[in-house]
């Protein structure tokens, strides 16, 4: 018996990551039990003893002595316990042995429940911490059966549902198909835990990377933000910290390796991967790929964004059906609004931008000589070139018109220069390439400003 016990107990701890402690405590409480059943009685004075290594057990209650018995299970008579022990009086205690197998056959039944009752509820409890642990986790279960349009997972101990919610479009799902799902909650019910799983979610790209990158799972690449249409298309953006890995080729691989391998899982879900930037002008560029971006204004504060792009560039931009830019905004957390060059020209986003662009680097375009772009001022399209005027090459210098350092004054866009003082007293302006050129005529001037374009 004792070997037919311990057998079971080493199956059940095998099969159903049961210890042998809590199969040995429910056998106790169970004889426990059988005991008062047989007797009747709720009296608590039934020890049981288990040897863990042998399983050898012993039963025995402790029984007051008294005269008269009103419960055989908690008390006996003196002369029973003098049988016993003569020296044995009136209100002594005697531990008198119990054979279990001597329980009729209710009380054996009872004690059988009590052990099935305790092994199922501690099956239920391992296998809930056991799926606990694995929440917000990747597992890998295969497809048993469709009930209306949920679909069972065999995850191994447990069965999880995938629920219609929850699959990617256009996904069929047969019998016996081996599949990677990401746990979304466990929750623990009477029946069994019960496990929802999901085809959908950002994390189940994330941790697919994790599984394939290495850099990823050691922490040297991280995945700063995801954004998923499932089924479609995912962008993410990564992030090394190490400044000899390249983020974006670890997770690539050798000849896309390893992105391959994640799309692969996802069943040809295209998948693209950028750099995260700190800048949100430069992650909304990023974002935007595969397009190219002529400039982009953010407001880090607004969290709204303009960006420029080429006029053949637009439809690229936004994608089809706008997904794009739908994922763009997403994964960096920007309303972005996106116009074509043209579109921004007439709308004055991009004037507004070169602006800006020029307040900032203007000195550098100056010092090479190029300010602004050709064909915007001059007859012949041609800005002077460095040292015409001031020994500085600085052009022009502050306070050059009116003091408000603005250059050029309204009008020279088309062709004409205005008629103030800069440098010589007379309003003329010096011809090309001359530092000291003679003082022009009335005539020369106008052809100059581009009123007349012969000498």
């Amino acid at each position: 018996m004792n070997s037919e016990l311990m057998e079971a107990l080493t199956l059940l701890e095998r099969e159903k990551k049961i210890s042998r402690e809590t199969i040995l405590e429910a056998i106790r409480q169970s004889l426990i039990q059988a005991c008062k059943n047989n007797w009747k009685t709720e009296a608590d004075n039934v020890v049981v003893n288990i040897d863990p290594e042998t399983c050898e057990y012993e039963v025995y209650a402790m029984k007051t002595v008294v005269e008269q018995v009103e419960d055989e299970l908690a008390q006996i008579s003196l002369v029973n316990a003098k049988m016993v022990d003569s020296r044995y009086e009136l209100g002594d205690v005697v531990r008198v042995n119990i054979k279990s197998r001597e329980f009729g056959r209710i009380a054996t039944q009872n004690a059988k429940n009590v052990i099935l009752q305790k092994i199922r509820e501690e099956e239920r409890r391992v296998l809930f911490d056991e799926y606990r642990m694995k929440e917000h986790d990747v597992v890998t279960g295969v497809v048993q059966r469709y009930f209306g349009k949920n679909v069972s997972i065999n995850l191994g101990r447990a069965d999880a549902t995938l629920s219609g919610e929850e699959q990617m479009k256009g996904e069929v799902y047969r019998p016996n198909q081996r599949l990677k799902v990401y746990v979304l909650e466990v929750k623990d019910t009477p029946k069994g835990p019960r496990i929802q799983v999901s085809r959908t979610h950002p994390e189940l790209v994330k941790r697919l990377f994790e599984e394939e990158v290495t850099e990823v799972h050691d922490g040297i690449v991280e995945i700063r933000g995801i954004a998923r249409e499932a089924g479609s298309r995912t962008k993410i953006a990564v992030w090394s910290n190490n400044p000899d890995v390249d983020p974006v080729g670890a997770c690539v691989g050798v000849n896309g390796s390893r992105v391959n391998a994640v799309v692969d899982e996802l069943h040809g879900e295209k998948i693209d991967i950028i750099n995260w930037d700190e800048n949100p002008a430069l992650l909304i560029e990023n974002a935007l790929s595969p397009a190219k971006v002529i400039t982009v204004l953010a407001d880090p504060d607004e969290k709204t964004a303009k960006v420029v792009v080429p006029d053949y560039q637009l439809s690229l931009a936004i994608g089809k059906e706008g997904q794009n830019a739908r994922l763009a905004a997403r994964l960096t957390g920007f309303k972005i609004d996106i116009k074509n060059e043209t579109q921004a020209r007439e709308s004055g986003d991009l004037l507004e931008y070169e602006e800006d662009y020029y307040d900032d680097y203007g000195d550098d375009y100056s010092e090479e000589g190029i300010w602004p772009e050709e064909g915007a001022y001059a007859d012949d399209g041609i800005w002077p070139e460095k040292a015409p005027y001031e020994d500085d090459s600085t052009w022009p210098e502050d306070g050059a018109y009116e003091g408000d350092d603005a250059w050029p004054e309204d009008g020279a866009e088309d062709g004409v220069w205005p008629e103030q003082e800069p440098y010589e007293g007379d309003g003329t302006w010096p011809e090309e390439n001359e530092e000291d050129a003679p003082e022009p005529s009335a005539d020369s001037q106008d052809s100059a400003s581009g009123e007349d374009g012969e000498e």
